[in-house]
């Protein structure tokens, strides 16, 4: 809390009263995605060979053996998640949620957000992973009232008592989750800061007076929280995979980042750093510092053995899928989301050919893919089938459809809308190329349509390949969930892409100008 001392307590302490300041260690996670195996520096699979040489990072294992370190160094400690533990991996296709509630049962977290991944196949299996969860899963912004499978198990906030001191907790979700996952029709979204604020001002009026967020809203939006509300001292963060660090200066921000007087604090994603800030409030909650930074998860960090033995147990199922060689590559092809989310990437542009390449034949003439569906990048060599399902989690699948050449361009305004944010409906494309203006107003940036070398005719029906969960509205591509002739049952794109690859074996991978920003 951040107010000045009351009257009476100044005339208190006057009168010799002593108040004893009260110190928090709060860890943090966020964005893990089914990262229970040690990654890559491209953040996908990393080998077992690798990982012996020392050349991998994160992994529960090592993550358990931070977290217990983290803890044997505080008498008071808090274990708190960001959101969005679902989805990245095979771990999670196969187990769904029931092993990440395992692994965060063992590690023994105090309290979780809501991310909007934690949607992605729907409030049941949500619902099942807060059943399996031994702490209280959280989220304010939205009236889930409605959605049987949630209204009893969800809650907005909590408050967790220890070390002779109230501390409340509230989570929030992004406002898009509707766009971005599958909540159904019975969750509805609200502002973050007003819903944060409702929770705050009933803690306060209980006498709660030191109160953290747990915020998948994203960092740009906890900056805007911050200012937007009174009462809230820390915010952990998620949904941006942000990487704060006051010690580096290639960080994205200062750790922790204050905010009006709020400090705020996020540790990037995939289990490749655990976050520690040092949290010391008066009496009154207001806090006289916070200090810390992200912990790497590199290899000087050990990996517990037990936790180790069990994640091997529980990829054994999964090797045989994953270990399949499907392709080689010449390079590294590179998938990290600073540039899909922001220009022609890599991925972005095999990807996008790929699907064009598999359904080119039936009248079909561009191919759109959203930056937020590409999850890694791939290192050179071979490539297997896991390396593919790294980068193309979801399960999505081909969808082939007709819109004029307005549609189109609306399509292509909306996936750039919201490029200073980083955001996943930036449009990775084929069979076209366009230019667009970050600096115009969002809705009137792209300045440049060519369709096969041909300019853009609005009146003109194309046809289009695109993923099913862009089809359907997903990233706010509402425009193409009316399209024509719209067929959602195509083959997987994690195989398309693999059978493209080893087509063109060993692959060299490229970009070629078909997306250019305006200088």
């Amino acid at each position: 809390m951040h107010r000045f001392l009351t009257a009476t307590a100044a005339l208190a302490l006057s009168a010799g009263t002593s108040f004893a300041d009260y110190s928090l260690t709060i860890l943090h996670t966020n964005d893990f995605h089914a990262r229970f195996e040690p990654i890559s520096k491209y953040d996908s699979g990393c080998s077992a060979e690798d990982n012996d040489a020392g050349e991998c990072f994160g992994g529960s294992a090592r993550l358990m053996t931070a977290i217990s370190d983290a803890k044997a160094r505080s008498n008071n400690w808090m274990l708190l998640d960001g959101g969005d533990q679902f989805q990245g991996t095979l771990f999670y296709t196969y187990y769904k949620g029931k092993l990440a509630a395992e692994m965060m049962n063992q590690m023994g977290y105090t309290a979780m957000t809501v991310g909007n991944h934690e949607f992605n196949h729907g409030p049941e299996v949500l619902r099942g992973f807060i059943d399996a969860v031994e702490f209280p899963v959280l989220m304010s912004n939205a009236d889930y009232t409605g959605e049987p499978l949630l209204a009893d198990a969800l809650v907005k906030s909590t408050v967790i008592e220890q070390a002779g001191e109230k501390i409340g907790l509230i989570g929030l979700t992004p406002q898009s989750t509707g766009e971005l996952s599958s909540p159904g029709p019975n969750v509805i979204f609200g502002d973050p800061a007003p819903a944060a604020q409702a929770e705050v001002d009933k803690m306060i009026a209980a006498g709660v007076n030191k109160i953290v967020l747990l915020s998948h809203s994203g960092y740009q939006t906890d900056l805007y929280i911050a200012d937007a509300t009174t009462g809230i001292d820390v915010i952990v963060g998620g949904h941006t995979n942000t990487y704060l660090n006051s010690d580096d200066d290639s960080a994205d921000g200062p750790y922790p980042t204050v905010q009006n007087g709020v400090s705020i604090v996020q540790a990037y994603a995939y289990g490749k750093y655990l976050g520690e800030l040092n949290v010391t409030f008066d009496d009154d909650g207001n806090v006289l510092s916070a200090k810390g930074g992200p912990i790497l998860m590199d290899a000087s960090v050990s990996e517990d053995a037990a936790v180790k033995a069990r994640i091997a147990e529980a990829a054994a199922p999964l090797d045989e899928i994953r270990n399949e060689v499907v392709a080689e590559t010449a390079e590294p092809i590179e998938g990290d989301r600073k540039f899909c989310r922001a220009e022609e990437c890599q991925m972005g542009s095999l990807i996008a050919d790929a699907m064009l390449d598999r359904v080119k034949d039936q009248g079909i003439e561009v191919a759109i893919q959203n930056g937020g569906g590409i999850r890694a990048s791939i290192d050179a060599g071979p490539v297997t089938m896991g390396e593919v399902l790294t980068v193309l989690p979801f399960q999505n699948t081909l969808s082939t459809f007709h819109v004029s050449g307005a549609v189109l361009k609306d399509a292509l305004e909306n996936g750039v809308s919201q490029v200073e944010e980083g955001a996943g409906r930036f449009p990775q494309v084929a069979g076209m190329t366009f230019g667009f203006d970050a600096t115009k107003p969002a809705g009137d940036r792209i300045t440049e349509v060519l369709v096969n070398g041909a300019p853009l005719d609005m009146e003109k029906v194309y046809g289009v390949v695109s993923n099913n969960y862009v089809r359907n509205g997903g990233d706010g591509y509402d425009m193409f969930k009316t399209a024509a002739n719209a067929y959602d049952y195509g083959p997987d794109l994690a195989d398309v892409t693999a059978e493209f690859l080893a087509a063109k074996g060993p692959f060299s991978p490229y970009t070629d100008g078909r997306i250019t920003e305006a200088e």
